[in-house]
């Protein structure tokens, strides 16, 4: 009886762990470049202020729209009223059809 429930405990943890292995793979953090912009003034999508980084590759445009966190908030003066090259790292995961990233880091690109 020791052994059985010793084996089926194994099983569960290697299977749980087979399970949860891709999720935190998804949280790795990435750095993309691109065109920053506002979603409200310059995309006219959203009703508030928000950063948008477009990213160009193979000829199709990728929108990230950044989380509302510090670090976004206080960079999106920067890009608010005009378009700007902007280097960004942080996470990315897909919301509602959408990537959201929540940056670590934003900087203008030289």
């Amino acid at each position: 009886m020791k052994k059985t429930s010793l084996l089926i405990t194994g099983i569960i943890g290697l299977m749980l762990l087979t399970l949860t292995t891709p999720a935190f793979a998804a949280e790795k953090e990435r750095t993309i470049t691109g065109e920053g912009k506002c979603a409200k003034c310059a995309l006219h999508e959203t009703e508030k202020c928000q950063t948008v980084i477009q990213v160009e590759k193979n000829g199709k445009k990728t929108s990230y729209y950044l989380a509302q966190n510090d670090v976004s908030k206080a960079f999106h003066e920067n890009v608010c009223k005009e378009s700007k090259k902007v280097t960004a790292t942080g996470t990315v995961k897909n919301e509602d059809g959408k990537k959201v990233m929540t940056v670590t880091k934003i900087d203008l690109a030289k």
